[in-house]
């Protein structure tokens, strides 16, 4: 009876993979595709340092479906692990993840500061962001995060796993496994990102509201409620797809193998589902902003199809151009 409940519990994992993780992907890449179109296609973006970090923020989440999300529907749908046979693959797979999944969370924290920033009544907050700082802020995030994942490349290798007696990618220190549990997944993953988006997310919605006592130009004014939403709603849908998977990953990697030996697959099982949720957060950001704003719809229509459809009457025009005439009284 546990053997056939065990073997139901790896069917449903492998389903999940391949029938929720592979649209997950293909979605997550086109939206993100579409959203570095957008933002760079349009001046107003390209100018606007919020828009930057989420430009950034596009071709992370790219990086991380690709280089994670990818090999994750290959293990768990196809049993097809390169982190079991190539220790370079093992060490790599989850260099990538940390670097990505770092820095794209650091670009969505960027981005709900940017916007507390901007709309504060205070004209000095409001200056403290620019599209130069925000270059600057990237570049250094980045190379932080780069040097946070090289212990990844130490101690990640491929061993025999005490609770299955498979050969699986893991971490062979102990010092590091307590860090990566608690000081990794706990706080840079979970907690911290989460408060930060939360917390100032807050603050500039409540700027928001008090955005019409403030003398700004009506287009810079729309622009920045037009992004506050659109952040806002990502930070929101972020608590909701990060919490379970950061949870039950505690839960998992705290307990010791003899805690759990007759409802190991139940938490496998808990892993995959939350795990594939957890992915929504790098496939989901374009959906979120053509859900959330009426104006991205808009420039996503002119950026796609506007253009297209000017040049017919652009030609119209120049062939059935009339010169003035001029008469003399």
């Amino acid at each position: 009876m546990l053997t056939l409940t065990n073997d139901m519990l790896i069917n449903i994992t492998k389903q999940v993979a391949i029938y929720f993780g592979i649209p997950v992907l293909c979605a997550g890449l086109l939206g993100n595709i579409l959203n570095i179109i957008v933002f760079l296609s349009l001046k107003t973006f390209r100018q606007n340092s919020c828009a930057f970090f989420l430009i950034i923020m596009s071709f992370l989440n790219i990086g991380q479906l690709l280089t994670s999300l990818v090999s994750r529907i290959f293990i768990t749908g196809f049993n097809n692990n390169w982190t079991e046979t190539s220790i370079s693959f093992c060490k790599f797979r989850n260099y990538c993840l940390q670097v990505c999944a770092l820095t794209s969370s650091t670009c969505m924290c960027l981005a709900t500061i940017d916007q507390f920033l901007v709309t504060s009544l205070r004209s000095r907050w409001q200056q403290l962001f620019n599209i130069k700082r925000a270059y600057i802020l990237c570049i250094v995030f980045f190379i932080i995060w780069l040097l946070h994942g090289v212990p990844t490349l130490i101690w990640f290798s491929p061993v025999i796993s005490r609770r299955t007696n498979d050969i699986t990618c893991t971490i062979i220190n102990l010092n590091y496994q307590q860090y990566f549990t608690y000081g990794y997944t706990l706080i840079l993953t979970g907690m911290l990102p989460i408060l930060i988006t939360v917390v100032f997310g807050t603050l500039a919605y409540r700027n928001v509201r008090q955005i019409r006592f403030r003398r700004v130009p009506i287009v810079r004014r729309e622009l920045d409620k037009q992004l506050t939403s659109m952040v806002l709603i990502q930070v929101v849908h972020n608590f909701f797809v990060v919490v379970p998977y950061v949870t039950i990953l505690i839960i998992l990697t705290s307990t010791t193998p003899t805690n759990y030996p007759s409802n190991y697959m139940q938490i496998v099982l808990a892993i995959a589902i939350t795990g594939f949720i957890y992915y929504l957060y790098f496939a989901s950001p374009f959906y979120i902003y053509i859900c959330v704003s009426k104006r991205f719809r808009q420039q996503l229509n002119h950026v796609l199809f506007g253009r297209y459809k000017k040049r017919p009457v652009e030609q119209i025009i120049s062939i059935n151009q009339i010169l003035p005439v001029f008469q003399e009284f």
